[in-house]
């Protein structure tokens, strides 16, 4: 910082030519964050005779060198403020300190009479936060974390921590990070800031929390169903910190291990390779065994049974599906078909009855004869239901003619008759027949 010959020089430099003069620093040593804003105050008194015309602040002051104002410096520029008041203390604010800004700071006071430099100053140390961890932290342990300076900032410096960017309980305010039984959990990146100068965080270190295999599992290749001669794959997966290195494979019944390595190959599989499988991770913190998993081949022979069974079955359901598909088809098809052709013979009938009326000599109307007919009525036997009944209904159907006539034509047919040898009041009745249609 200075030569041994300049701070001799210094020294003999006459600092206080009067016993009035009175000068007080506000501390001889200042430790600041690189980045930061500082403030360095000093007060002073001087002789009643003296007039003082100039006050500054030098920094890294030289025997027989005129000192620069701070505020002229170009090492300084648009960095520095000067803040008197009335109670003669002077002070300096430097924003943005660096590392380059660290040396002694001194008041230069200037008056008509003489020149005056208070030596020693305050000496400022610029410093970077750091934080510290353990070469290495075992899951289940406990370990501590630093957060460092190279010089002291204060006794009343309070701190944040941060993890992965997230700032840890704010009940944390010292320089160091308890961490209690230690899990993968914890592992992270870590730095810590000054509470009141949050912006300046520290450089982020990992933390890598070391642990033994764990969720260790076994995976097979070829998934799917394994052929007597196929080539199989058997690998081993797991977690831990450092990676496991060390894998071993058991078959369940046998007492030595039957391979080595993260996977285990077996060319040409066959009967005797069947059987359950599970392996072993280990790194230098401790190991895991996987779960068993079943190994088993099918035949060639019984293998062609099942691809065969497999399209048999896949045939019949098709099958099925086209079969329920023509018959809801056909039925609907059928349904409409039907009431075509009942319509279509209803029509005929009515004709048919209508012509033979017609077709009978004219008689005069008599209001009291009657003529039953009988009327079948068929219909496609396909059409016919099983379980379907007869359908009977009966026709009425009235003939006027002449009274006259009325003994001669009042003969019954299909089986139902009137007497013709019944008295008068009998043959002057309504002949009534009942005819049944039947739906064939």
């Amino acid at each position: 910082m200075f030569s041994l010959f300049s701070l001799i020089s210094l020294i003999m430099i006459p600092v206080i030519c009067s016993q009035d003069w009175q000068v007080q620093y506000s501390s001889m040593m200042k430790c600041a964050l690189k980045g930061s804003t500082i403030h360095l105050s000093g007060s002073y008194k001087h002789p009643n005779y003296l007039t003082v015309t100039e006050r500054f602040w030098i920094v890294n002051p030289i025997k027989d060198k005129e000192s620069v104002n701070l505020l002229k410096h170009p090492d300084y520029s648009g960095r520095v403020q000067y803040s008197p008041d009335k109670e003669q203390t002077f002070v300096l604010k430097l924003s943005n300190v660096t590392h380059e800004d660290e040396g002694m700071y001194c008041l230069r006071i200037v008056a008509k009479e003489d020149k005056y430099l208070f030596f020693p100053g305050i000496d400022l140390k610029v410093t970077e936060l750091r934080v510290e961890i353990p070469e290495e932290v075992v899951e289940g342990e406990s370990s501590v974390l630093f957060c460092k300076t190279t010089c002291n900032l204060s006794d009343k410096t309070n701190f944040t921590w941060y993890k992965n960017s997230k700032s840890l309980s704010e009940s944390i305010d010292s320089n160091q990070l308890l961490l209690q039984s230690v899990s993968s959990d914890d592992s992270g990146n870590y730095s810590c800031a000054v509470r009141d100068q949050k912006h300046l965080l520290s450089p982020a270190v990992t933390l890598s929390v070391r642990y033994p295999p764990k969720s260790v599992s076994v995976s097979i290749s070829p998934s799917g169903v394994i052929v007597e001669g196929d080539s199989v794959t058997l690998s081993c997966s797991s977690d831990s910190n450092p990676p496991a290195l060390n894998f071993s494979w058991f078959k369940e019944n046998q007492s030595s291990a039957v391979g080595s390595g993260q996977s285990f190959i077996i060319s040409s599989f066959n009967s005797s390779h069947s059987g359950c499988y599970y392996c072993e991770a280990q790194n230098k913190h401790g190991s895991q065994r996987s779960a068993s998993v079943s190994v088993t081949s099918a035949e060639r022979g019984q293998t062609a049974v099942l691809y065969a069974a497999a399209g048999i079955g896949a045939a019949l359901i098709c099958i099925c599906i086209i079969i329920v598909v023509i018959k809801t088809i056909s039925r609907k098809t059928g349904d409409a078909g039907g009431k075509s052709s009942i319509s279509k013979q209803a029509k005929n009938i009515s004709t048919a009855v209508t012509d033979q009326t017609s077709a009978k000599p004219p008689k005069t109307a008599d209001p009291n004869d009657l003529v039953y007919a009988s009327i079948t009525h068929s219909r496609p036997r396909e059409q016919q239901r099983a379980g379907d009944e007869d359908e009977v209904q009966y026709a009425t159907v009235q003939h006027h003619r002449n009274t006259r006539n009325t003994t001669a034509e009042a003969g019954c047919q299909y089986g139902n008759t009137a007497s013709a040898g019944s008295n008068t009041e009998k043959a002057e009745d309504s002949d009534v027949i009942y005819s049944s249609i039947k739906y064939a």
